[in-house]
C-alpha cells in the first residue's frame, strides 16, 4: 500500500506542475481570459465552486484518509484525528512534499538515461549542521530549480491574470502549488540543526563564494569546487543515447515558448503580434550574451595587472547600458514593467539553452561555445544560491528564529545541552588563554 500512495503521490505532483503550465499558456494566449469573461456575461458561477470543493483535494485529505482509517480502527478515531493533527504541527507535511520531489527527480532521470544503483543512505542518527554549500549541492538540481520554475509560473500568472481574475480564485488554483514550490526551496535549511545560526551563516557564505571561484581540475572534489560538481552533474548524459538526449532538448523548449508568450505582452510591442517581435526578442537576448562574453574577457585580460581598467571598462558597461535603456523608454515608452517582464522571460530562456548545451555538449565544443556555456551556467548558479541565502541571512540575523528551531527540532534535554556547550566552549578559551 505503501509503494501505491508514493506513486499517486509522485504523479498527483507531476500534474500540478503541468497543471499550471497550462494554466500559463491559456492565460498568455488570452483564451483563460474569454473563457472567464463569457462565464460572466452568462452568469455562470460553477467554476470557482469547482475550484473550492478541489482546494481540498489538493490538501491532500483523500491521500491521507487511509492513515486515518487505519491508525482508527487500531486506536480509535479520537486518536487517529489527534496524530493525524500532530504530524501536521511537527511539519511532516513538508518533509513528505520535499522527499516526494527527490524521488520524482531520480526517477524521472533513472528512466530517461538509466544508471540505476543503490544509493547507501545509513541508518544511524547522526545530527550535524550541513553546510549552505552542502545542501546547494545536493537538492540543487532536484528541488531548487523546479521551485523556482514553479515560482516563476506563479509570478507570471499572477501578473497577467488580476484584471479580469478575481483574487479568491486565484488562491484556489495556486496555492499548493505555492506550497510545493516553497517546500522545495526552503525545507531542507528549516530540518538543518543551526541552520539559523549566525556565525554558522556567515562562515557558510564564506565557503560558498570560494566554492564558487575555486578552479576545478582532475583530484578536485564536488565540495571544493563548483567546476567539478557541475560536471559531475552531467555525467549522466555521458553515457546516454540519442533518443535521451533529443528528449532534453524536447523538454528545454517550453522555456522558450514562456518567452513567446511574454514578449506579446510587452508595452513597447504594441500589442503587435508579428513574428519580427519574437525575433527581436533574440536579438535582445543575443545582446545580454555579448555583453557578459565582454565582462569575462575583460576580466580575463585585465582583472590580474590592469584593476583600473576593468573597473572602467565595467562603468563604462553600465553606463551604456543605462542609456539605452533611457532611450527605449523616452522613444519606444518602455516602461519598469516591460523591464520586468523580459527579466521574467530572458531569465528562464538563458537556463533552457544551458540545457540544451548540456545535452549537446560534443557538438557545443567543436563550435568552442562550451567555455561560455560554464560561464553562464556558473553566474545562474551563483544567482540561485544568492536568492536562497538571502532570507535565510535576514532570518538568522534575529535571535529568537534559532532558538525556535532548536526548541522545534529537538527535545528539551538536547536543547538544554545545545544552549550550555558554547558556554563550556567559551570557558575552556579562557583558560587556555
Amino acid at each position: 500500500m505503501v509503494h501505491v500512495i508514493s506513486r499517486g503521490k509522485l504523479c498527483h505532483h507531476w500534474s500540478k506542475a503541468s497543471c499550471k503550465s497550462s494554466q500559463l499558456y491559456l492565460v498568455l494566449s488570452g483564451l483563460q481570459k474569454a473563457l472567464l469573461l463569457e462565464a460572466r456575461v452568462h452568469n455562470i458561477q460553477s467554476l470557482e465552486t469547482a475550484l473550492a470543493s478541489q482546494s481540498f483535494i489538493q490538501l491532500g485529505l483523500l491521500t491521507g484518509l487511509p492513515m486515518v482509517m487505519e491508525i482508527g480502527l487500531e486506536k480509535g478515531f479520537l486518536t487517529a484525528f489527534k496524530d493525524f493533527v500532530l504530524m501536521q504541527l511537527q511539519l511532516a507535511a513538508v518533509f513528505f512534499t520535499f522527499s516526494l520531489g527527490t524521488k520524482i527527480h531520480y526517477y524521472g532521470r533513472t528512466m530517461l538515461h538509466g544508471g540505476a544503483r543503490y544509493r547507501p543512505t545509513g541508518r544511524k542518527v547522526v545530527v550535524f549542521h550541513a553546510s549552505f554549500t552542502e545542501i546547494y549541492r545536493l537538492y540543487s538540481r532536484s528541488h531548487f530549480v523546479k521551485g523556482f520554475e514553479l515560482l516563476l509560473l506563479l509570478i507570471v500568472y499572477d501578473l497577467f491574470r488580476r484584471s479580469y481574475q478575481s483574487s479568491m480564485a486565484y488562491v484556489f488554483i495556486t496555492y499548493s502549488i505555492w506550497f510545493m514550490s516553497i517546500t522545495w526551496l526552503f525545507a531542507p535549511f528549516l530540518f538543518n540543526p543551526a541552520g539559523f545560526d549566525w556565525e554558522k551563516i556567515v562562515d557558510d557564505w564564506r565557503n560558498l563564494n570560494k566554492w564558487i571561484r575555486q578552479p576545478g581540475g582532475i583530484g578536485i572534489q564536488q565540495d571544493k569546487s563548483w567546476q567539478s560538481w557541475w560536471n559531475d552533474e552531467q555525467a549522466h548524459l555521458c553515457g546516454s543515447r540519442l533518443g535521451a538526449r533529443l528528449f532534453e532538448i524536447l523538454l528545454s523548449i517550453r522555456f522558450f515558448m514562456y518567452q513567446y508568450g511574454l514578449v506579446y505582452h510587452l508595452d513597447i510591442s504594441q500589442k503587435s503580434k508579428n513574428v519580427l517581435v519574437y525575433i527581436l526578442s533574440w536579438v535582445v537576448l543575443l545582446a545580454v550574451f555579448l555583453l557578459v562574453k565582454a565582462v569575462n574577457m575583460g576580466r580575463l585580460l585585465f582583472s590580474t595587472n590592469y584593476h583600473l581598467a576593468f573597473r572602467i571598462f565595467k562603468a563604462s558597461l553600465f553606463i551604456a547600458v543605462l542609456i539605452i535603456i533611457a532611450v527605449l523608454s523616452k522613444v519606444c515608452h518602455l516602461s519598469i514593467k516591460d523591464l520586468i517582464v523580459c527579466c521574467l522571460a530572458f531569465l528562464p530562456t538563458g537556463w533552457g539553452l544551458i540545457l540544451i548545451a548540456q545535452a549537446a555538449r560534443p557538438k557545443i565544443e567543436e563550435t568552442g561555445l562550451w567555455p561560455f556555456t560554464q560561464v553562464l551556467a556558473k553566474a545562474y548558479d551563483y544567482g540561485m544560491s544568492v536568492v536562497l541565502f538571502a532570507p535565510i541571512a535576514v532570518l538568522a540575523w534575529l535571535p529568537i528564529i534559532s532558538a525556535f528551531q532548536t526548541r522545534f527540532l529537538f527535545n528539551e534535554a538536547f536543547n538544554r545541552h545545545l544552549q550550555i556547550q558554547p558556554i563550556l566552549a567559551g570557558g575552556k578559551k579562557k583558560k587556555q588563554t
